[in-house]
């Protein structure tokens, strides 16, 4: 990945980006067993903290070595800033909302992202807008998050604050991206896109988790295991996916990117059943195929 901008932007994803969109849902459910595993050892905002400063450094590294430039006096700095505000907001809902309500409805009010995408960026940029099959095939991959979570949405109790929480997690995840595109923000570096959230992430994060109460671990006291899921989630997650997603989204189309994200909770019920040992539903085996039905709709050339 070079420093420079793709300027050639793509009307639609091809074998690469539908791979790299893969890998990247793929990690992203498995982060989230990975993280719901690892709380009792680590508090949850504090994982996120840690995750977000150890991948700023991991990024600052990556840019010296390969001599990106992170300050540069280009005008976008304001706009940065309002991006890495919205992608620290967006973690803050969320957790704030797992406080209140189940994670199952925390998952399908979030994923309700790439509705503001599709609605919101075609104001700003006509070539992301999207024709009657390819909101079929949003609405379609949306009920099968819905579908897969069902049962467990009946459980969970009503937790009305933790529900508008979690939609609004949802909504500053989709303003980023629309913020990303319809911006300065998209004629910019990929590395000098994720430095911007980061840095606001990092900075942000331990305050949140300090006001929530939390109480920091000694990395020297923590297992094998736990450090081992911080490292992940921060070598891999918050910096190799997201910078592979910022990367994707200065060259391909957002709305059609949105649609794969639905795949991250479906992963995530599959890497539960593997690891946690939790049931694969009938349920389960729909959504994926509904997923899959509605990307195939929302990429239709």
């Amino acid at each position: 990945m070079s420093s420079a901008v793709q300027t050639e932007r793509k009307d639609h994803l091809d074998g690469l980006a539908i791979v790299l969109l893969l890998g990247c849902c793929l990690f992203w459910g498995f982060q989230q067993v990975l993280a719901k595993a690892t709380i009792s050892e680590v508090p949850p905002v504090f994982q996120s903290a840690v995750r977000a400063m150890g991948a700023t450094l991991l990024l600052m590294i990556w840019c010296k070595a390969r001599g990106i430039s992170l300050f540069v006096r280009d005008g976008t700095l304001w706009v940065g800033l309002f991006a890495g505000g919205l992608f620290s907001f967006e973690f803050v809902c969320i957790y704030l909302a797992l406080n209140l309500t189940g994670a199952s409805r925390v998952t399908v009010f979030l994923y309700t992202s790439p509705f503001w995408v599709a609605a919101l960026l075609p104001l700003f940029v006509r070539a992301e807008r999207m024709n009657r099959m390819q909101w079929l095939g949003l609405f379609c991959a949306f009920a099968a998050v819905v579908f897969a979570l069902w049962e467990s949405l009946q459980k969970a109790g009503a937790g009305r604050m933790g529900d508008v929480l979690a939609l609004l997690a949802g909504a500053s995840w989709g303003l980023t991206t629309v913020t990303i595109r319809a911006t300065a923000l998209a004629k910019i570096s990929a590395e000098r896109l994720l430095f911007y959230q980061l840095a606001c992430s990092a900075v942000s994060l331990p305050f949140v988790s300090l006001a929530f109460g939390e109480s920091w671990p000694a990395m020297g006291q923590l297992s094998s295991f736990a450090l081992l899921s911080l490292f992940l989630q921060t070598a891999v997650g918050a910096f190799a996916s997201y910078l592979l997603w910022m990367w994707m989204l200065t060259r391909y189309p957002a709305g059609k990117m949105s649609a794969f994200v639905f795949l991250t909770p479906v992963f995530a019920l599959l890497f539960a059943a593997l690891w946690l040992g939790e049931p694969v539903t009938p349920n389960l085996v729909i959504a994926i195929a509904l997923v899959g039905a509605g990307i195939i709709l929302v990429n239709r050339r």
